[in-house]
């Protein structure tokens, strides 16, 4: 599964997001071929590329283009929350089916 991990400026917090992604899927047994983060303004135009795209809760919309293309988008409220990222990815339908 290709993943992309996009946050306001795309430096400390997406890598941090990116790591707690990671761990999150390994542990649902969901396979990653590829694992990218990102600030917002890269991530609405690559976004198509991936099969699922994690971000904060409020920047689910930016990636409305992409989700039309069947991209899973995945909004966290608690970006720092590995807890909750891994609660929404046990909780995510469409990452489970695409397994």
């Amino acid at each position: 599964m290709r993943v992309l991990v996009s946050c306001a400026n795309g430096s400390g917090t997406s890598l941090m997001m990116k790591r707690s992604v990671e761990k999150a899927m390994k542990a649902a047994g969901i396979p990653i071929t590829n694992i990218h983060h990102c600030a917002i303004s890269e991530g609405k135009s690559t976004a198509a590329q991936y099969d699922v795209v994690f971000c904060p809760l409020n920047f689910v919309s930016m990636f409305d283009n992409a989700k039309a293309k069947g991209v899973t988008v995945v909004g966290v409220k608690n970006v720092m929350s590995a807890k909750e990222i891994q609660d929404r990815v046990e909780n995510e339908t469409d990452l489970l089916k695409r397994v």
